[in-house]
């Protein structure tokens, strides 16, 4: 996709802010984005490199902590497996707030209208199902060994 990719990285972002919890989330991912800026092929398709961070993806990349932390937030105020529809709604949140910053930072570069129609529209059916499918790895994994955590 052009100017932004579809991945699965929110769907991870939104699992390790619930997995992890929010402070713990928010590091890790921030500690992951920053091996990408330093040159390690960690971010979508293998890149890597500070242009990321400032082209049309960093306004996504940089949602990126901010999600994580709110979904675990959520999560550790019992918005998780035990609720499994509060769940689904931490992780729709989490997506929602990459979305709007990423949006928000590519209208900058491109125009508003032109962000939501290729920064938004084309993500929307894929937040719903990865918060689906995050809220159904957290319902699977609050049975097993995390059950605490999750």
């Amino acid at each position: 996709m052009v100017p932004v990719p579809i991945t699965l990285q929110t769907l991870a972002v939104t699992l390790i802010g619930a997995l992890y919890g929010w402070r713990l989330g928010a590091v890790t991912i921030l500690a992951w984005l920053g091996q990408g800026a330093l040159g390690f092929p960690v971010l979508a398709g293998g890149a890597s490199g500070l242009h990321h961070f400032v082209g049309a993806t960093g306004g996504y990349l940089l949602a990126f902590p901010i999600a994580g932390a709110l979904t675990g937030w959520l999560v550790e105020r019992g918005w998780n497996a035990g609720r499994i529809g509060l769940a689904f709604l931490a992780m729709l949140f989490g997506n929602m707030v990459c979305l709007a910053l990423g949006a928000a930072w590519l209208a900058i570069l491109i125009g508003g209208s032109q962000a939501i129609m290729l920064g938004v529209v084309p993500f929307l059916l894929g937040g719903l199902l990865k918060s689906a499918l995050g809220a159904a790895v957290l319902a699977v994994l609050s049975r097993g060994p995390l059950r605490r955590r999750a």
